[in-house]
């Protein structure tokens, strides 16, 4: 007797679940905490790391394994949670968020739901590293070739006065809560700033400034300084998806994954046990000897739950035509809800650019801090590399910087910067 086609698709899920399950557990069993995962035993960590994370181990960047830790989130952004996430829906085509005020947008997630990729973007949004403002003072990055086993070698220095940021919604900590007034007149949902880059000489005194709105429809405005011609530039948007100058950083990468949610589809993939970085021994962050300083190594990668969406392109929507990438893949940490690994791919489908970042948990950003100090534990990022598989060179940021003034460096939700403070005038005015 034929079996249903109902029967046979359930049975046929079923069997490939086990089998995911039994290749999971089996990969989990190759580590162990205590291990050290160098490009001689890399095969270990093939099925537990993104494809960019295991191209940089192939070529030297040291794993230290250890034990799984939780994390918890900023009571504030728990609290908010708790209060308002009942009231939040997709809007009618399942692209924007209505009803959003603060916290975590979806707590509650269903991998049967035909929406969930989206709702786990914009939890990637709305997440709780960071809700009201952020400011980081004084951090560098280095270009740099790989070279596994190779010594470091600097092509081009990068220091920054100000990596900066302000929410006009979903704010938590400092007022006013939980939407900034302004809200409602301008629209802007996140303001950011970077200014005044302090080197290379060629650079100094450029930045950048970024708003992003509400409207679904509207994509993000933005500026740069140049200073030599004393002239601002208003930027294309498809240019925020290109790296500019002797680095690989490109502004929606800055943090993660960060273009306008709804200006991309989403698909999501599933949900993984795989190494991460969130729990980082050193701040300031490390160079990694064993692979030409493209990474930060020996550092400490625990096993953690993960939630993994394809990004692509609306080609036809906003300026998302512009994007070079065919398509991101990010992981996303399932208690942090930031990526640390997020891989891009060209038009033909190769790996092309892999971005690692390296975060600590902690109540400080370093540990002799002062001014930096909070009640609970956070989320740091310490440390960025983002890496050109195909042309095999990387740009590894510092934050805190190994070499700047200022130690504390991360000032998060501590009203550090304002509105007026993410303006084309204040730019202008903080050039050297």
């Amino acid at each position: 007797m034929a079996m249903p086609h109902g029967v046979r698709k359930l049975m046929a899920g079923a069997v490939a679940f086990s089998v995911l399950l039994v290749f999971s557990i089996a990969a989990r069993a190759q580590v162990k905490p205590g291990d050290v995962i160098t490009p001689k035993n890399a095969s270990k960590v093939k099925n537990l790391v993104s494809p960019g994370v295991y191209y940089m181990v192939q070529r030297g960047m040291w794993m230290n394994i250890v034990p799984h830790k939780e994390i918890d989130w900023p009571p504030p952004f728990k609290d908010a949670t708790e209060k308002y996430s009942s009231q939040v829906r997709l809007s009618a085509d399942h692209r924007s968020l209505v009803g959003y005020v603060a916290g975590q947008p979806f707590p509650l997630l269903d991998e049967n739901d035909p929406y969930i990729a989206t709702k786990i973007i914009w939890n990637n949004v709305f997440r709780p590293i960071s809700t009201d403002d952020y400011d980081l003072r004084f951090y560098d990055c280095e270009f740099q070739y790989v070279k596994p086993g190779g010594s470091h070698r600097v092509i081009n220095d990068i220091w920054v006065g100000h990596y900066a940021g302000y929410n006009e919604v979903g704010r938590t900590e400092v007022d006013p809560i939980p939407v900034d007034p302004d809200f409602k007149i301008t629209n802007r949902v996140w303001l950011f700033a970077l200014y005044p880059i302090l080197a290379p000489e060629d650079a100094r005194g450029e930045g950048l400034i970024r708003w992003r709105y509400a409207n679904p429809d509207r994509g993000d405005d933005a500026w740069t300084w140049n200073p030599g011609v004393r002239r601002v530039r208003r930027l294309n948007e498809a240019i925020l998806s290109s790296a500019t100058g002797t680095q690989t950083f490109d502004p929606d990468h800055y943090s993660g994954f960060n273009p306008k949610v709804e200006f991309y589809n989403y698909r999501y993939l599933g949900e993984k046990d795989m190494l991460l970085c969130v729990h980082a021994a050193h701040s300031p962050e490390i160079t990694c000897a064993h692979d030409g300083g493209a990474t930060a190594c020996p550092e400490n990668w625990e096993m953690r739950h993960v939630y993994i969406v394809e990004a692509t392109p609306r080609r036809k929507v906003g300026k998302a035509g512009g994007a070079l990438d065919s398509k991101s893949i990010v992981y996303i940490d399932s208690e942090v809800w930031f990526p640390p690994c997020v891989d891009g791919y060209d038009r033909n489908g190769r790996l092309w650019r892999a971005n690692i970042f390296w975060l600590a948990y902690r109540d400080r950003p370093v540990p002799d801090a002062r001014v930096a100090i909070y009640p609970f534990k956070r989320e740091f990022v310490v440390g960025a590399s983002r890496v050109d598989v195909q042309a095999g060179d990387s740009t590894m940021c510092y934050l805190p910087g190994q070499h700047t003034p200022e130690r504390e460096c991360w000032y998060i939700n501590m009203g550090a910067v304002d509105k007026d403070f993410c303006t084309v005038r204040a730019m202008v005015a903080a050039a050297p």
